[in-house]
């Protein structure tokens, strides 16, 4: 499976085209919807997760509520688009010159494409770069992704996330973390942290930087459950699950850093303290008493939970902004400044519970085979049937 996206931040719509997918899947766009409600939400968002209000609309491979096997098209309208259309027009008849030399950015702004961007591209106008570069692109992912999702819970799979820190507030860890109580908690939180006093850190600095013109980043971790052992493979290093999840995640704007299980915290544990133990039971197969790995040995899954962190970098557009030198005069200048948010780390985990979800049901898809969700759906259950009775 894959899929490709399309689309500028002020441009008319964002689209999706998703090649691979199985036929005979319940394919409820309303799912979708669901999904982009929750990237727009989070305690420290901006201006513009109040004038987008994303709908997704299916243009193809979808019929009667089942996926067809053919590609599926998606689209989700940008409602900004009315107010830059004289600005962002693919017509160069029906741009406003005055107005778009007006929007023409030739500051850029430290921690952003802009200008690495705009030197590869050989573009005078960042908006060239900015606009395809913002993390509105993302939207669309979290679509993708989530037809992923529909995927992986129709074969038992859930999957969620949850912030661990923001700023310097971060939760208590746990050897044995209680997931049901984990997800109920970061689903009623306003920045989706379970810990109520770690929650009330995390707004508290949320709202400091903002007023500060300042922005925080943070560390999410989405949990995976119901993953059959032996997804991804130790073969080769393009086949190892784990670099498949990493490049996933690393691939998220802001995003700087990703481990799974204890990563880069287990980097001072003793191996015989690290490791987790292998145990067997009738009927349930092997098992570990801890998950100090998150769930993936050798470049596979392991059948234990997956867990997956992302660090988030502050969000580099910044109220005060920091110095930069105008392409255009040569000149040291302030960086420019467009529209952005306080805080993202919410929203990061909700776009890494897509790209998680995605990668996961390619492995699905490469190990079981099969055109239909019934044939993966048989083959998931004989092999765990097997895996249960070693």
């Amino acid at each position: 499976m894959r899929f490709l996206t399309a689309g500028e931040s002020h441009g008319q719509a964002l689209t999706v085209i998703i090649e691979g997918y199985p036929a005979g899947v319940p394919f409820d766009r309303v799912l979708i919807d669901a999904q982009l409600e929750r990237r727009q939400a989070g305690y420290g968002r901006g201006a513009r997760m109040r004038i987008e209000r994303d709908r997704v609309e299916v243009l193809a491979g979808i019929r009667n509520g089942i996926s067809l096997g053919s590609p599926i098209a998606l689209l989700i309208r940008n409602r900004d688009w009315e107010n830059w259309r004289d600005v962002m027009a693919p017509d160069s008849g029906e741009v406003d010159p005055g107005r778009a030399a007006d929007k023409r950015v030739t500051r850029p702004r430290p921690g952003h494409a802009d200008l690495a961007g705009g030197l590869k591209y050989r573009q005078d106008d960042l908006r060239n770069i900015l606009e395809r570069a913002s993390a509105r692109e993302t939207a669309a992912r979290v679509a993708a992704g989530t037809a992923g999702r529909i995927l992986i819970e129709q074969l038992g799979c859930s999957i969620f996330s949850h912030v661990v820190q923001i700023g310097t507030a971060r939760v208590e860890e746990q050897e044995h973390p209680d997931y049901a109580t984990l997800k109920e908690g970061a689903a009623a939180s306003p920045v989706a942290c379970a810990d109520q006093a770690a929650e009330a850190g995390m707004m508290r600095q949320i709202e400091e930087a903002s007023a500060a013109g300042d922005t925080l980043g943070g560390v999410f971790e989405v949990v995976c459950l119901g993953l059959p052992p032996g997804l991804g493979s130790h073969v080769h290093w393009d086949r190892r699950l784990d670099a498949s999840l990493a490049a996933a995640v690393m691939s998220i704007p802001s995003v700087k850093g990703v481990e799974i299980g204890l990563g880069f915290r287990g980097a001072a544990v003793p191996g015989s303290s690290y490791h987790d133990a292998i145990q067997a039971g009738r009927g349930r197969g092997f098992y570990r008493a801890t998950n100090h790995a998150g769930g993936v040995e050798g470049g596979m899954t392991n059948g234990e939970p997956l867990v997956i962190r992302g660090a988030v970098k502050p969000v580099p557009t910044l109220g005060k902004p920091l110095p930069s030198v105008d392409l255009a005069t040569g000149e040291s200048v302030a960086a420019a400044v467009e529209r952005s948010d306080a805080c993202i780390v919410p929203a990061a985990g909700v776009i890494a519970e897509a790209m998680v979800a995605w990668v996961l049901a390619g492995a699905i898809t490469d190990k079981f085979g099969g055109d239909t969700l019934e044939e993966i759906r048989g083959r998931v259950q004989e092999y765990q049937d097997y895996v249960n009775h070693r």
